[in-house]
């Protein structure tokens, strides 16, 4: 949800800038800097915004700077002579000669300018609002492009959990070997070999088998991959979706790694893991 965007127009006596910058947030939070003639519009300004951008922490700030000599500010002669008459009879009373920088001291007093509200012209703003909207599209272009990244790092590393997976079907057929011989070992250590039923232990290796099966797992888990990059692919906003994806994904490969009883398959695990939690830092960042 990162984003820049910046526009201008020219009005009759002024030009307008207007900039935009957004960063990743859960929710939408707008930061706006206005100057005070288009302070009625904030409202107006803040829909806009939300309607396009939806979410993130976006920084709105307009400003203008005046291209003629016509401004509403004006130096309040009377008051500043005033303020210099004053300061004089102090610097005299006081004894100080040098009295270079009165007026300096003069024009930093209250009221020495004077401002005339400005009104805003409609006709005028609505080419604001237009240089407004032009900014913000330009935000959610860029914005697209930082989605359409994250999208290719996303898949890349779907992909990567996908294969990892199926990096674990030669461990397992392994593991049940190595399982039966450790059962065995285990039963000689208390039990004579001719003591042992071997239809029991066959029971018993087929109980034991069934509680470590990892194969619905697995299933549900290329299920979860498979949904997570189609969920990418829609048009409406999908980021929260992609986050409750991830957990599921996130609970599949914690039962694999709980159920593995194997070294290999662990570490194969450890890697699924490493790849679920760059998905998880990135996806908060998705709309």
């Amino acid at each position: 949800m990162t984003g820049y965007g910046k526009a201008e127009c020219e009005l009759s006596d002024k030009k307008v800038i207007i900039e935009i910058k957004t960063l990743n947030s859960k929710t939408l939070d707008i930061y706006a800097k206005i100057p005070g003639m288009y302070r009625e519009k904030e409202l107006e300004i803040r829909n806009e915004l939300s309607k396009i951008l939806q979410r993130g922490k976006i920084e709105f700030v307009l400003y203008y700077e005046y291209t003629s000599g016509n401004k509403a500010t004006t130096i309040n002669s009377a008051v500043v002579r005033n303020y210099i008459d004053q300061l004089s009879l102090i610097a005299k009373d006081l004894k100080i000669t040098n009295t270079e920088q009165l007026l300096q001291i003069a024009m930093r007093m209250p009221d020495t300018l004077n401002t005339e509200k400005e009104e805003i012209n409609e006709n005028e703003w609505q080419l604001v609002l237009e240089t407004i909207i032009k900014a913000i599209n330009q935000v959610d272009q860029f914005r697209i492009q930082d989605g359409n990244q994250l999208k290719s790092e996303f898949n890349n590393r779907i992909n990567l959990i996908d294969k990892y997976k199926n990096d674990i079907l030669p461990f397992e057929k392994v593991r049940i070997e190595k399982f039966k011989v450790k059962l065995k070992e285990n039963l000689r250590a208390w039990l004579d070999e001719k003591d042992i039923d071997k239809n029991r232990f066959e029971q018993e290796i087929i109980y034991y088998i069934e509680k470590i099966d990892i194969s619905e797992e697995k299933a549900r888990l290329a299920n979860h991959c498979s949904y997570f990059k189609e969920v990418m692919d829609e048009i409406e906003p999908s980021g929260k979706k992609l986050g409750f994806i991830t957990q599921e994904i996130g609970r599949e490969i914690n039962t694999l790694g709980s159920k593995a009883n194997d070294s290999d398959i662990q570490k194969i695990v450890v890697l699924m893991k490493d790849e679920l939690e760059k998905i998880k830092e990135q996806v908060l960042n998705i709309l």
